[in-house]
């Protein structure tokens, strides 16, 4: 119990010192004040364990050390996404491009095998939540997901026989009957 009452004694010493060090890795005041409480919970936890209290200080800065990269590594995750989230929502449809998109495509499912497109259908144009989808149909989720690829594949196969070029650019404003 030496270690710990050691360690006590540091961190109550040198806790403007421990502050300032945490602030060279965030900026943010009080982030580096959760990041001093868990280090210092963190360590009070494994100092019985710690052997040569001659390293305690540098054992414990590598405490704190390991939880600012942390904090960055979660950080860079929201950040990326994040990213991803704006560029997929980029992506979504606008109201001018759905009226100009080929229906095409409505007139082909029933084309399919049944079971593509009824998951075509349920979950496509339905909107349905895969979850909800794969207890209807009494299929796996796994399952769903490779109903799905293989219907969707078969479904742009199919425009591409009836729509050729259309289908291959994007049918936008699609001039097929």
């Amino acid at each position: 119990m030496l270690a710990k009452s050691v360690l006590e004694r540091f961190l109550h010493e040198s806790q403007e010192k421990l502050l300032h060090f945490i602030q060279g890795f965030v900026s943010d005041p009080d982030l580096a004040q959760d990041i001093l409480q868990e280090s210092v919970l963190k360590a009070l936890k494994s100092a019985p364990h710690l052997r040569d209290e001659e390293k305690l200080i540098s054992w414990f800065y590598q405490i704190v050390r390991n939880a600012c990269y942390d904090v960055h590594r979660s950080r860079a995750s929201t950040s990326n996404f994040e990213a991803k989230y704006t560029i997929e929502m980029a992506m979504e449809p606008k109201v001018e491009d759905v009226a100009v998109l080929c229906g095409c495509f409505k007139a082909l499912i029933p084309t399919l095998r049944e079971e593509y497109a009824q998951v075509l259908e349920l979950l496509e144009l339905g909107e349905m939540s895969p979850e909800f989808v794969a207890k209807k149909l009494g299929i796996t989720p796994n399952n769903l997901k490779v109903r799905r690829h293989r219907a969707r594949q078969q479904l742009r196969e199919r425009l591409e026989e009836v729509c050729r070029t259309c289908a291959k650019h994007g049918c936008l404003d699609c001039t097929c009957e």
